[in-house]
């Protein structure tokens, strides 16, 4: 019966004796684990973008001031606008060139006039009356002498026709003068509307940047030879 207790006593010596060098090598392997902690940051995180410059942007071409608030999809609208008005511009400035040419034409081979030097005001004359002595005697009556014409600025239509042709392509010349007037200004309510759109713009996108940061955390587990076990820890931060 001894022996059987002496016997028992050394198995659960033994047994003993193997749990707690296992204990020590797991602690020797807790003790050797280091935890390191990265905390990132994009560097090259967008900034807030300044009213100032889309402002500046929209004047000087429509639809920029937008695509400075990364928002081009209604700039766009703007910049076609932009165009359209250039082009009616440069298309109602050749038209209207081009029928001044054609009524002083007109002028010196019908009325026989002296169109060189003549002045805008002496073709308003010419379209109106049909010589220059009928001119010369309203001036007259109207005690206007200054503005009564020489020699030099006769002119006689042959028919009122004649006339009335010479007016209608004149006042096709200065209706289409008038419309490059209306556009300047189209051109200029535009750029203060597209300002007024980016502004707005850059404002939303300042808020959604300030709204947009994040965090990401993630952890692993590095076992490498020779080195100390590593938990790593990330934290990354991002706009």
């Amino acid at each position: 019966m001894k022996k059987i207790f002496f016997l028992v006593l050394l198995i659960s010596q033994f047994t003993l004796a193997q749990t707690l060098n296992y204990s020590m090598v797991n602690f020797s392997a807790d003790v050797n684990t280091k935890i390191v902690i990265n905390k990132t940051n994009f560097e090259n995180a967008p900034s807030k973008k300044k009213a100032g410059l889309a402002v500046l942007y929209s004047m000087l071409l429509p639809g920029m001031g937008e695509l400075y608030a990364n928002s081009y999809e209604s700039g766009k609208y703007f910049t076609i606008g932009d165009a359209v008005l250039w082009g009616f511009i440069i298309g109602f400035n050749n038209y209207g060139s081009q029928m001044k040419d054609n009524y002083k034409s007109f002028a010196a081979s019908y009325a026989g006039a002296d169109i060189a030097g003549k002045d805008d005001n002496y073709f308003v004359n010419v379209g109106l009356y049909m010589n220059i002595d009928e001119y010369n005697k309203i001036k007259e009556l109207e005690r206007s002498y200054a503005d009564v014409y020489n020699a030099n600025y006769a002119w006689q239509w042959e028919s009122q026709s004649e006339r009335k042709e010479f007016r209608r392509m004149w006042k096709s010349s200065e209706n289409a003068y008038n419309n490059i007037r209306f556009a300047a200004g189209a051109l200029i309510l535009n750029r203060i509307a597209s300002a007024i759109n980016a502004v707005r713009l850059v404002s939303r996108y300042n808020k959604n940047l300030s709204n947009d940061l994040s965090w990401n955390v993630n952890f692993d587990y590095v076992n490498t030879v020779a080195l100390p076990n590593t938990i790593r820890f990330n934290f990354v931060s991002s706009f």
